[in-house]
């Protein structure tokens, strides 16, 4: 599955989700869900919620949950 065939697969949520890592993952390794939720207007648990299409999904980056202290922390592969 191509990245763009993929992406269309995405809600809208699951969209910003992918476009602000992608944007942030060239100088940026880990990411905090709460901190992606107040960057995007949403709540931590909805990125969390939304981030499994992203993780299972076959795009141009690597989502991998990383720990918990604090809140979820994910690591991210460009």
């Amino acid at each position: 599955m191509s990245t763009t065939a993929a992406s269309s697969d995405l809600n809208e949520k699951q969209r910003r989700i992918l476009a602000y890592l992608r944007e942030h993952a060239a100088t940026k390794t880990y990411f905090k869900s709460r901190l992606i939720a107040a960057e995007l207007g949403l709540t931590a648990k909805e990125v969390g919620a939304n981030m499994t299409a992203i993780r299972t999904g076959e795009f141009d980056i690597d989502v991998e949950k990383w720990g918990y202290s604090s809140g979820t922390t994910w690591k991210v592969d460009a």
